[in-house]
């Protein structure tokens, strides 16, 4: 269980509700709070009325024989149920007259831009479709796409959907060897990725990452590359081929793959507790029907709306929102290539000011970014256009909360905090705005259709404010429905410790108003700035650096990026501790995981804290850091003197700054 410490159980008791603007209440999306809680009761208490009518708002093929059937692990939604992804993301729209409405806009760091209109997304989907159906995919073929935010990786994704093809992107800023490890498992036969990229003013390289990533892999029959930065790249004959000469000879039209609701739509990887990273297999149809009714009351989406999520499109998070929530909803998404505060501090307001952004969605990391830089950026810039906040990726803490409401939202601004995983794909704890008060740090209420729990460790509920693990009781459509070729870990993992409920793997407190407060994690993972890391994958990359015998990562408190990895490193005889030491740690880390799992503090150690089963007490590393003082039971070490001699170096590494 995560410790909760007391001044923390203070302030969620403590914890005060903010209602609402009532006026903006009459201008959601249903009206009223009555209404909203009438639907949310209803959700509860009779999911399958419920679920069905959210369906039936969106286009079916063929009608579904049965609404919900099994239980978790084994549930279904919409059984028999046919329908595209796609036609629901786009084709529905066009049908109901959004030809010239703007669907998608990119904007490159270099402040290049792109515009589509429904039509036009329609248009360039349905070639991409067709060039994937030139190399001979169908549906149940695997595509993977290592790209960064740009216009062309929506096009392809969305092509995917359209043809039933199963993809996976990954995160560009992902190590050669982070790249390889996912894609021998994945096996995709094609992947769609870019001569490069641009990052903070510099040129990011992607095709020789995946030339080195897919070497001796015989899945591989093609190479997709978008030219983005022009510089100079290897292309291999009858391998490679550009986007734009595939592109100028493809149909402008293709039919969609009629799905099954619960067939297989995407994989995505993330890091697991025993290092090896596991992909998540979620449905396509019910994926897209879930994040369509949820996005639609988490942002209280409107046919207008100017839609911003600031998510990398290797993270589940972009297309949680920024494709399936925002095109079913039919509004305008942008997507944003560079980092937030490039070339100056002000990108952000910038963004916003230019294409009138009214709902955002971000991480609490990007507002703890810009506290740090101070309210004098956003003074050049008309904001007041912002109207609904929403958070996922970490705690959020509540000076953070009250900085975004009172400074960046002038106290107009609904902030919805949200609590969801890769595996749930969506949020199942969260309010909908402007319709259920907000609680400064709380993830909200469990949302529609979904039963969450808070129990002890023999799985049975524990009392409101009281810390305990979160678990999900009943299913949504969106939840994970097996783990790719590994179907075992898939039970061993989510399903084995409560019976009949997924296990979270997070520590939580429900408090008396039903607001969830999700306090860390029970397993060894833990998030990096939205970014969801193992602990075990770092220390597996350590250990491969030369000289290092044993290390643990722990995840400490950080106040910009919420937690950031610390080292500590066991050496082998012979090599010593010092700056060249560290840099090849680090530089081993970003050669098998990338930047974001650099070691913000690494200490060298000859002796770690372990159980007489030789399992190093990360617990124990994690209080000496942060307090450094040893509140739990040591008496189960195998050696009590340990602690001390690790105190001792953290106090001395501290002291010399």
């Amino acid at each position: 269980m995560v410790e909760v410490k007391p001044e923390e159980l203070k302030m969620i008791k403590e914890s005060k509700l903010y209602y609402p603007d009532p006026e903006k209440v009459k201008k959601s999306v249903l009206g009223s709070v009555d209404a909203f809680n009438a639907l949310l009761r209803k959700s509860w208490e009779d999911p399958e009325s419920f679920w069905a009518d959210v369906a039936s708002e969106l286009y079916w093929i063929k009608p579904w024989e049965k609404v919900m059937g099994g239980k978790m692990p084994y549930f279904k939604f919409f059984v028999g149920g046919i329908t595209n992804p796609c036609y629901n993301l786009i084709d529905r729209h066009l049908e109901q007259g959004a030809d010239n409405k703007l669907a998608l806009i990119w904007e490159g760091e270099d402040y290049q831009t792109k515009f589509y209109t429904y039509r036009m997304l329609y248009s360039e989907v349905c070639k991409f479709a067709n060039v994937l159906k030139g190399f001979g995919l169908q549906k149940g073929d695997r595509v993977a796409i290592f790209l960064p935010n740009l216009a062309e990786t929506v096009i392809a994704v969305l092509a995917c959907y359209r043809l039933g093809v199963l993809f996976n992107t990954v995160f560009s800023g992902f190590s050669v060897r982070a790249l390889r490890d996912r894609l021998i498992n994945y096996e995709p036969q094609v992947i769609v990725t870019a001569d490069g990229g641009y990052r903070r003013g510099r040129e990011v390289p992607l095709k020789s990452k995946v030339d080195e990533a897919i070497e001796g892999m015989e899945s591989i029959q093609a190479v997709v590359v978008v030219k983005r930065t022009g510089s100079g790249i290897n292309m291999k004959e009858g391998r490679d081929y550009w986007w734009h000469e595939l592109m100028a000879g493809a149909h402008l039209e293709c039919p969609p793959e009629p799905m099954e609701a619960n067939e297989p739509g995407l994989v995505f990887y993330t890091s697991g507790t025993t290092g090896k990273p596991k992909g998540i297999v979620h449905s396509s149809v019910a994926f897209v029907v879930n994040n369509y009714v949820y996005a639609k009351f988490h942002m209280d989406h409107h046919p207008n709306d100017m839609f911003w999520c600031t998510a990398d499109i290797g993270w589940l998070t972009m297309h949680i929102w920024g494709i399936a929530g925002a095109l079913s909803n039919g509004v305008t998404t942008i997507f944003y290539e560079g980092a937030l505060d490039y070339p100056r501090p002000d990108r952000f307001y910038q963004i916003i000011d230019k294409y009138r952004v009214n709902k955002l969605f971000t991480a609490p990391t990007a507002i703890r970014m810009l506290m740090r830089y101070g309210e004098s950026w956003m003074e050049s810039y008309d904001i007041s256009c912002l109207d609904v906040l929403s958070l996922v990726g970490e705690p959020f803490n509540p000076e953070a909360w009250h900085w975004a409401f009172e400074k960046l939202g002038q106290k107009r601004m609904y902030i919805n905090n949200t609590w969801g995983q890769t595996e749930t794909a969506g949020c199942p704890l969260a309010g909908a705005a402007w319709v259920t008060p907000m609680k400064p740090g709380s993830c909200g209420i469990q949302f529609l259709g979904a039963q969450l729990d808070v129990v002890d460790e023999d799985g049975k509920p524990v009392p409101p404010e009281t810390p305990g693990n979160l678990i999900i009781t009943r299913p949504i459509p969106m939840m994970v429905r097996t783990l790719w070729r590994e179907p075992e870990r898939h039970i061993r993992e989510y399903f084995s410790q409560v019976e009949g409920c997924y296990f979270t793997n997070d520590a939580a407190i429900k408090d008396r108003d039903g607001h969830f407060w999700v306090t860390g994690r029970i397993d060894d993972v833990f998030n990096v700035a939205g970014h969801r890391l193992s602990t075990m994958e770092m220390e597996s990359a350590i250990i491969e650096c030369e000289g290092v015998a044993e290390a643990a990562v722990i995840g400490v408190p950080d106040p910009i990026k919420g937690l950031i990895p610390v080292a500590f490193v066991t050496l082998r005889q012979g090599y010593e501790a010092g700056p060249e030491m560290e840099q090849a740690i680090k530089d081993k880390v970003v050669e098998n995981i990338g930047k974001i799992a650099i070691p913000g503090t690494i200490y060298f150690t000859p002796v770690m804290p372990k159980t007489p089963s030789g399992k190093i007490m990360r617990r124990l590393l994690k209080e000496i850091v942060v307090g450094g003082e040893i509140k739990g039971d040591i008496t189960g070490l195998e050696d009590i003197g340990t602690v001390e001699q690790v105190k001792a170096i953290v106090a001395a590494k501290k002291a010399r700054g």
